[in-house]
């Protein structure tokens, strides 16, 4: 296993050093002057050329991306134009927002794809397969950002002031504010050192730190303002999934081995969950983890339409304003949770399939 997880992590490289070349080489091809997206038209000729030597913007390509490459090895992002910021802080606040949404739309999407899938594939043409295929097509074909729009008009207006109404915007409501669990803990940290990022970056994700700090109040209003979001997001990959368990388990139950199972007297239930399902589930693994990588790298309409300060509007407001570091930065740093997610989708099939770590 180790060694399986050597290739995998040495065949990533190539890939992340690609991405870096192909995420430089972008931010410098949009077009217009930085200087004047940054400091309006009204910069004056000598301010936009103090601010071009500043960021190193009158250097030769090869000489910024020669230094580009160094800061990122010494994991220095770089500093933010437009605030003016380090990009670690401001991805230390922006992140957490964008992985608990992430995280929270995939949970909820395999704990129901994931069964209705296997339920539609033994029910197979039945009425209730039927209903999970419409319902699994109408999912993927629904935008996200127009759910949502119906989601808040629901739940926030129609059934405002009721026991269900929920949240349409924001991380927590007005008044509620989170305690870091160092602070309650009196754990020390230099502020600016890599501890006291580390500690700040795991408090902004305000469930966990709810959870691990007792703190109710809060954990159960971001969990509220997180239903929404994670409903609208969860709806394709929930979708797809299910869509994906129908077919694997479909072509699973046809096998000699699971029929062998079932001419020798085992349960249903256990033919299915212990026989079929573990092998019915490779390449839904599979199909999990890309749809997951997608949801933390395309969450820009959904932060967008529910007012949520994460990665997707970050990026957003970058391109917008040309802010080539926070639009390298923050890349990057998809870039490899991309790849990280898909080293785990790997072990996990070597998990499911040992027969895959002798390839």
């Amino acid at each position: 296993m180790v060694q399986y997880i050597t290739r995998r992590i040495l065949l990533a490289i190539p890939v992340l050093f690609t991405i870096l070349v192909v995420v430089f080489a972008l931010a410098r091809a949009i077009p217009g002057d930085p200087c004047k997206s940054i400091l309006g038209e009204k910069a004056s000729a000598a301010t936009c050329e103090a601010f071009t030597k500043d960021y190193g913007l009158d250097q030769p390509v090869t000489v910024q991306f020669g230094i580009y490459m160094r800061n990122i090895l010494q994991g220095d992002l770089g500093t933010s134009i437009r605030f003016g910021r380090p990009i670690t802080q401001i991805l230390v606040e922006r992140l957490p927002m964008t992985d608990e949404l992430g995280l929270s739309a995939m949970i909820l999407a395999m704990l129901i794809g994931i069964p209705a899938g296997i339920i539609s594939a033994v029910r197979r043409n039945s009425a209730v397969d039927v209903i999970t295929m419409i319902g699994a097509n109408i999912g993927v074909s629904i935008p996200v950002f127009f759910l949502g729009l119906l989601l808040i008009y629901f739940f926030a207006v129609i059934l405002k002031d009721t026991p269900f109404a929920l949240p349409p915007s924001g991380r927590l409501s007005p008044g509620v504010s989170p305690d870091p669990f160092y602070v309650l803990w009196e754990w020390q940290a230099e502020e600016g050192s890599l501890k006291y990022l580390l500690y700040e970056f795991i408090s902004n994700h305000y469930v966990f730190n709810a959870l691990i700090t007792a703190d109710w109040e809060v954990f159960w209003d971001a969990l509220k303002h997180l239903v929404l979001p994670a409903l609208a997001l969860s709806t394709i990959p929930m979708s797809i999934i299910a869509r994906m368990t129908r077919s694997s388990m479909l072509e699973t139950l046809g096998l000699d081995y699971v029929r062998t199972a079932k001419a020798k007297g085992l349960p249903n239930r256990v033919v299915i969950l212990k026989h079929a399902l573990r092998n019915a589930l490779l390449p839904v693994v599979t199909i999990a983890g890309l749809q997951l990588a997608g949801i933390l790298g395309g969450a820009v309409l959904t932060e967008t339409i529910f007012a949520l300060p994460g990665v997707g509007l970050s990026v957003f407001e970058a391109i917008t304003s040309r802010d080539f570091p926070i639009i390298q930065g923050f890349v990057v740093v998809i870039a490899f949770i991309y790849v990280f997610l898909n080293l785990v989708v790997d072990v996990s099939y070597a998990i499911l399939d040992p027969r895959i770590r002798l390839d």
